[in-house]
Order: C-alpha cells, then sequence, then structure tokens
C-alpha cells in the first residue's frame, strides 16, 4: 500500500464513522473508472465484475454529458411543472405492464422500498410484511428490519422464510409463503405484503426455475396482501431477460421499486404501481421528496435507458451471462471448494463451501485486478454482476483470474 493511499485510510478513520466498511482486504484506492474498469491510486486496473450501479458502465460518456448539459439549463423539484419527471416516468411505464400506471420518484431504492411498504400498509390496514432469511431491501429503520443479512433482529410483524438456494417451483414457493401467512395469523397480524428481490441476490441470486415466483404471488394475494417486487438489483436488463426481472416468472406485481443502476451512479429511484393504489394512497396523504425527481437525476436517467436501448446491454447481458456461466460450470464441477451455480444474464452465483472460502477467492481476485462479492447465508456464495457492456475479451479475462484464484484458494485452503 502506497503513502498517498495509507494517508488516506487514516484521514478517513479521523472523520467518517466506523460504520462506513470497505470491500476487500486491502482496499481499492479508486481515482478513476470508465466501461467495465476502475483504476487506482497506483495506475492499476481492476475489471469490475461487481459494481452493478454503473450498469451502462463507469463514466458513460452520453449520461455524463446529459447530466452536465441539464444542469447547466435547470435543476429543480417536482412541484414546479417540468417535462424531465414526466418523460422519465413516461418511459418508465413504457417497459412495464399495463396495469402499473403511476410512478414516484425518490432517490434510492430504500426510499422506495419503504414508500411501497408504508402503501401496502395503508392501503390494506394490515401490518404483516414476509421476507427471505437473507433479504436485504433498505437502510431505513423499518427496512433493516425487513433485511436479515444485516444480522439485526426482524421488525414487528415481519417474518422470513427460509428461501432454498434451488426451488423446485411454484407449489413450493407457494407452500413457503403460505406458512409464513400461517405463523403471522397465529400472531395475530394480517398480511399486508410479499417483498422479494426478485433475483434472490442477497440470497446468492436464486434464478430458476422461471415462473417460480407465481406461486408466492399468488398466496398473498389470497391472504388478501400485495406482492412488491424490489427491481433495484435485478432491473434495467441485468438478468438479459427483459427490463425486469420478475418478468422471468411471467408475474405482474402491485407495486415495483427500482434504485441503484436507475440513473448509472446518479441518485435516482422510483416507486411504480397499479392505478388504484396511487389513487388510494394521495386519498390518505400527500407525499413530496425534495429532490426525488431532480431535473439533474431525471436526466441521468432517460440517458442511461437510451444507452440500454441503443447499445443493445439487455441482449449483451444474456450472451455474455451464458458465456461466463459455460466458463464457470466445469470449475465448479471439478472443485471441492465450489458446490453449486446460480443466475440469469449478468446476475451470477457461485456457492462456495464456506464464507471463509468465499472471502478467500474474492480477495484473491481482487490482487489478480477482478472485483467480484460475496452473499447469502455466511456470505457463502460469490456475486459476480458486471455492468452490462462488459464484452467477450473482458469476460474471458474474468474466467482466467477466476481460475487462478480457485487454484490459489484450493493449494492454501483444501
Amino acid at each position: 500500500m502506497n503513502r498517498d493511499t495509507s494517508n488516506l485510510l487514516a484521514r478517513r478513520e479521523r472523520v467518517l464513522s466506523p460504520s462506513y466498511r470497505l470491500f476487500y482486504e486491502q482496499p481499492v484506492h479508486a481515482v478513476r473508472a470508465q466501461g467495465c474498469w476502475i483504476e487506482d491510486a497506483d495506475g492499476q486496473r481492476y475489471l469490475d465484475a461487481y459494481n452493478n450501479v454503473p450498469v451502462a458502465g463507469h463514466c458513460h460518456p452520453r449520461i455524463v454529458t446529459a447530466m452536465a448539459q441539464q444542469g447547466d439549463v435547470l435543476n429543480t423539484h417536482t412541484r414546479y411543472l417540468t417535462e424531465h419527471p414526466i418523460l422519465l416516468a413516461e418511459r418508465l411505464l413504457a417497459t412495464l405492464p399495463d396495469a402499473l400506471g403511476k410512478v414516484i420518484l425518490t432517490n434510492s431504492g430504500s426510499e422506495a422500498n419503504d414508500l411501497a411498504i408504508r402503501i401496502s400498509r395503508m392501503v390494506t390496514g394490515r401490518r404483516g410484511v414476509i421476507v427471505t432469511d437473507c433479504a436485504y431491501h433498505g437502510t431505513s429503520d423499518l427496512l433493516q428490519g425487513m433485511s436479515p443479512v444485516t444480522g439485526l433482529p426482524l421488525g414487528p410483524d415481519v417474518h422470513a422464510i427460509t428461501m432454498p438456494l434451488a426451488p423446485e417451483g411454484p407449489e413450493q414457493f407457494a407452500a413457503l409463503v403460505g406458512e409464513a401467512i400461517a405463523r403471522m395469523e397465529a400472531d395475530g397480524i394480517r398480511p399486508a405484503a410479499l417483498l422479494v428481490d426478485t433475483i434472490f441476490g442477497s440470497d446468492g441470486a436464486i434464478a430458476d426455475p422461471p415462473g417460480f415466483l407465481a406461486g408466492g404471488v399468488d398466496a398473498i394475494r389470497k391472504a388478501g396482501g400485495m406482492f412488491i417486487a424490489d427491481e433495484v438489483q435485478p432491473g434495467f436488463g441485468r438478468t438479459g431477460a427483459g427490463m425486469w426481472g420478475f418478468a422471468r416468472h411471467g408475474i405482474v406485481p402491485d407495486l415495483v421499486t427500482t434504485g441503484k443502476p436507475m440513473g448509472n451512479g446518479q441518485p435516482v429511484a422510483a416507486l411504480v404501481m397499479r392505478d388504484m393504489l396511487a389513487l388510494e394512497f394521495a386519498r390518505m396523504q400527500r407525499y413530496f421528496n425534495t429532490f426525488g425527481g431532480s431535473s439533474v437525476s431525471c436526466a441521468a436517467a432517460l440517458a442511461t435507458l437510451d444507452v440500454i436501448e441503443d447499445e443493445g446491454l439487455i441482449a449483451n447481458a444474456a450472451r455474455i451471462g451464458q458465456r461466463l456461466m459455460a466458463g464457470l460450470a466445469p470449475m465448479i464441477e471439478a472443485s471441492p471448494a465450489l458446490t453449486g451455480l446460480r443466475g440469469a444474464g449478468l446476475f451470477i452465483g457461485v456457492q462456495t463451501v464456506s464464507g471463509d472460502i468465499a472471502a478467500a477467492i474474492v480477495n484473491a481476485m481482487r490482487r489478480g485486478g477482478v472485483l467480484i462479492g460475496a452473499a447469502g447465508r455466511g456470505n457463502a456464495a460469490l456475486k459476480i454482476r458486471p455492468p452490462l457492456p462488459i464484452n467477450v475479451t473482458e469476460a474471458d479475462h474474468l474466467l482466467e483470474s477466476f481460475a487462478r484464484a480457485l487454484a490459489k484458494v484450493e493449494v492454501s485452503n483444501l
């Protein structure tokens, strides 16, 4: 570690809360990024195969230009009549089922999820929420109680289901949701919502079989609750099977939340819902968010949508995702350290035998110039989710790095 990086770490420790955490045993001192690559203070380049925020690639010139041009003209909020929030809502709704007809713009997925829970509880008059046992849905006090992966206790009226790594189908998921509903009702709680990330990213990327979510959606609706699709991680084309993760399951949510990739790094997010829910919420309560739907954030989101469409990034996610899965499969079959491969498009989970092995592989790859992460129970699943424009050469570089890191970890730990 060079002196500048050591000094920056010391300054960080002096002024930032220790609740902030850095990735990797040796932190990456990032100074610039472009496309799928991050460069550190020593000039070393890292292939970013973890960061799902810059969905169109780091510092995409079209998106940067759109933000700068809008910032030079107007940057205000939704209490003035401006075109950008309206245009963004129109563009979002055009990618979604017709049943979803109203948009609220926010700054983050946490805000969108918090609002979705508020609306589901207000409209149904119920309190119960079902999540998965390693879910992460946001940073607010409410959502920390719905994010068991943090290690914090579940919030009041929240029940978790233990998510199988290899679901059998809609009947099994319906039974899991049904059991949670029964536990709730035994405690005198009526269910308001089932809230799931539709790629189950924090659970370790549980994608298949397509359609298995439908059983749980039917179960919650029969019990009088709503289905909230958290698209913060799988949305904006990451699964390679359309714009939204829920589409792989043949379902239409009652509410959809978006976040991280929506502005390619600029804070912007949204809640999309059925018209009836929006009208009922508006009857009960006003809602305004100072920076949600700001002109510059909307410009970033609109440019991101343009790039995803114009550069064929959803098709690229499918194509490169298949290449990565095909390359990883024989390594997983041959390695005693690895036990499973899951995912869709450019959201891939590799199951390891333990959290320690996963951490060793993550750090070995970082030393080799490729950045990935870990998730799931005990952080034992490797999480691979590069920006969508990753190309064949970069994908093959990722696979080569994975093979080298795996070999080193096997020698040292098995």
